[in-house]
């Protein structure tokens, strides 16, 4: 019979069924190699103190404090008449801060005979506020107590100077965490490393075994860092192995060049722009021809900051493969973009959009879309231009990707905003061509340079960081509608100015407003209110309900419409063909305008609730105005009160409209597995101790050791612990597809 390795060892077998059962359901903990790298979250040294005065509301803690003095209380209740209702209120100190212990009922008796003032121990629970003040209601504890003490057990348990708090919950406390890994950290040494030796010992890294050990149970605080920095080289090596066998496996595949003919397409084209192109995007396009030109698939992203003329290089590629005889497939993540693309499209081309029609010219080629609300007649005749080579271009959504969808030779794949298509979709679309096609990935959220390794790490990466001529600036202003009414007052004055300018506006809600909306979240209406509190316990607002306080209110008497995802396809388009032909003056809509609406002549644009949206997705927003020669103007409303992280972050958006800087503020101000998470279905998020902005070099290296390992080995047949860790990581990447459905 074999013997499960120990580290595959399930949690139900080391610690029992209960405490694996929570192991699993709240911290997706299975096997002893799960617990081993649920590593601590921080340290408190034993004779030092919490700062509790930076204690983040609503979230679990664990503290290490001292109780400064503890007080029953009697009172009477509905349950207790006769005044037998017990309060114990403690407060504990570290020396600068306070907080308050609250524990009620049959609660009080234990604390009250243990936590006498002057004790020392750690505290676990939920941060809330009351009364303004902050408190842990009913938290659990565990004293600390000193070497001379016959508590031995918790000594033992707490031996070293430095005490790790793991990542907990409610239902299994910080201590409880570190009993369970003292039981299992002995199957560490039998921990294979994933890390060729040559590797390691050239960087000078703990071997895995010792890494373990030391951020578990570390003695000083070098400790700590030595096993951080080993463990980091882990989770960045591993990742950047994986996206290296992509990128390797892709590059034995092939691909039709396509070079563009001399006197084709693409130079009708160009001779009938009323512009020049950029300089980046002339050196962008440069790159994109000549990996277009190779016998191996172009696996590229496109990142360009809202406006700065993606669509124009990623059309200018479609021609030239259509030159050379192939077609090109554009997909969009929404419907609204995909007729938005198709419109701008054939606006640019002309004449040369109408191949094969009357009046068309020589050059031209069919530009045809196709999404799932299209009639079945126009459905049929764009799916049978498709099949016979009629059509060179096409646009359109998810449809493009069903089996039914044949091509005649598809040779270029463009797919827009990339964070809303998992890899199987990109895989899926890749299937239609002969031979594997060429793939150009666009993206308007700027990435920084190590989540572009990170998530796209199986593209290699072009940007657009020029704007064209003629873009104008945006202003932009936070609007405290709570604390200072008459700047929501003077934001719809604006907005008239604008419009009596010729000019249009959007305002963006977060929510649509009908029945079928989700209501509040009852736990938040359920803590007591501070300021803060006051403004997230509503409901977003909706834009059916904003449209039509606008339209009886500040707006009286403007052309106001809306447009939101659940409107049928054509209504939607009808709304946005109004919009764009200026019928129109203000269009109140969700965030279906956050990518590729392109209406020049809107400049004024007003955020509700600015402070539900992220940070990019803000960014993304505000490139909507300000597209043509009139400046833009962006005004984010909020009611979060001043001192807050949400106001805090709507100042960043107002401060810079530099992308780039604005996707490091959102990466540091989110946890990073947020930003990776959607960033791609499929990317993993379980990064534990890496951090992709402050470990930039970390990554940028392990990127190059990686492809070097796989140039040289691509089975990885030398380094079975590489594959072991290999196939662990991909497993769960495999696990998130079938999450995400």
């Amino acid at each position: 019979m074999d013997l499960v390795p120990a580290l595959e060892e399930p949690l139900k077998k080391v610690l029992g069924p209960a405490t694996a059962k929570v192991m699993a359901e709240h911290l997706g903990l299975h096997s002893v190699g799960d617990l081993l790298h649920h590593y601590p979250r921080r340290y408190e040294e034993r004779g030092q103190l919490t700062h509790l005065a930076d204690l983040p509301m609503d979230e679990h803690v664990t503290v290490v404090a001292q109780v400064a003095d503890a007080r029953l209380h009697t009172f009477a209740s509905a349950k207790a008449p006769r005044g037998k209702g017990q309060r114990l209120e403690v407060t504990i100190t570290d020396g600068s801060g306070r907080l308050q212990l609250v524990f009620f009922g049959n609660g009080v008796h234990k604390p009250h005979k243990e936590l006498l003032p002057g004790t020392r121990a750690l505290f676990a629970g939920k941060v809330s506020l009351f009364n303004r003040r902050l408190q842990l209601a009913h938290p659990a504890y565990e004293l600390l107590r000193g070497a001379d003490d016959e508590a031995a057990e918790t000594v033992e348990s707490w031996a070293g100077a430095l005490i790790p708090l793991y990542p907990a919950t409610a239902k299994l406390e910080s201590w409880k965490i570190g009993k369970a890994i003292q039981t299992v950290l002995p199957s560490a040494q039998e921990a294979i490393d994933p890390l060729p030796e040559s590797l390691r010992e050239g960087r000078g890294l703990l071997p895995l075994p010792e890494a373990l050990l030391k951020i578990h149970r570390p003695h000083i605080q070098a400790d700590i860092a030595d096993a951080h920095a080993r463990l980091k080289w882990d989770e960045a090596f591993v990742l950047q192995v994986a996206l290296a066998r992509r990128r390797h496996a892709d590059a034995q595949l092939p691909a039709v060049p396509r070079k563009p003919a001399p006197d084709g397409l693409l130079s009708a084209f160009d001779d009938r722009l009323p512009f020049t192109l950029t300089e980046a995007q002339r050196k962008v396009s440069k790159e994109i021809f000549d990996d277009l030109a190779t016998d191996h698939p172009m696996h590229r992203l496109l990142q360009g900051e809202v406006g700065s003329g993606k669509t124009m290089v990623a059309l200018r590629a479609m021609l030239a493969v259509v030159d050379a005889g192939g077609q090109a497939a554009m997909l969009a993540p929404t419907e609204v973009l995909a007729q938005q693309h198709h419109r701008s499209i054939v606006e640019m081309m002309g004449e040369l959009a109408e191949g094969g029609m009357l009046g068309g010219s020589e050059h031209g080629t069919k530009v045809v879309l196709l999404t799932g609300s299209m009639g079945t007649a126009a459905r049929r005749q764009a799916m049978l231009d498709l099949v016979t080579g009629e059509a060179g271009i096409v646009i359109g959504t998810h449809a493009l990707i069903e089996d039914k969808v044949q091509f005649h030779d598809l040779g270029l794949v463009v797919v827009d905003e990339q964070h809303r298509f998992g890899v199987e979709q990109r895989d899926a679309l890749r299937g239609k061509g002969k031979q594997p096609p060429h793939l150009l990935v666009m993206t308007a959220t700027p990435i920084p340079r190590t989540v572009a390794m990170t998530v796209f790490g199986d593209l290699e990466t072009s940007v657009l960081d020029q704007l064209p001529a003629g873009r104008s600036p945006i202003a932009s202003h936070v609007v405290p509608a709570a604390d200072k009414p008459h700047f929501l007052t003077r934001a719809w004055e604006r907005v008239r100015e604008e419009v009596e300018n010729g000019h249009q506006a959007y305002v963006v809600c977060p929510r649509i407003g009908d029945d079928i909306d989700e209501p509040a979240d009852p736990k938040k209406s359920a803590r007591k209110k501070s300021p803060e509190d006051e403004a997230e316990k509503r409901p977003p607002l909706a834009v059916l309900d904003v449209a039509d306080q606008l339209t009886k209110g500040p707006l009286h008497g403007l052309r106001v419409e809306v447009l939101h995802g659940r409107m049928h396809p054509d209504d939607k388009d009808a709304v946005m063909r109004r919009f764009a032909a200026g019928e129109t003056h203000v269009l109140v809509a969700t965030t279906v305008i956050e990518v590729g609406v392109n209406v020049p002549n809107a400049t004024a644009m007003v955020i509700m609730d600015a402070d539900r949206f992220g940070v990019s997705q803000l960014h993304q927003l505000r490139g909507r105005v300000g597209r043509g020669s009139a400046p833009g103007l962006c005004l984010l409303v909020s009611e979060m009160p001043e001192a807050s992280p949400a106001r805090q972050r709507l100042n960043a958006v107002a401060a810079t409209l530099d992308g780039f800087e604005l996707s490091r503020i959102d990466l540091e101000q989110r946890r990073e597995g947020d930003v990776l998470g959607q960033a791609q279905s499929g990317a993993r998020t379980s990064l534990r101790v890496l951090a992709v902005i402050e470990d930039e070099e970390i990554i940028a290296e392990a990127r190059n050791e990686a492809t070097a390992v796989v140039e040289a080995d691509p089975e990885l047949t030398g380094l079975p612990g590489l594959r072991t860790a290999l196939d662990a990581l991909l497993d769960e990447e495999r696990e998130q597809y079938l999450e995400k459905g």
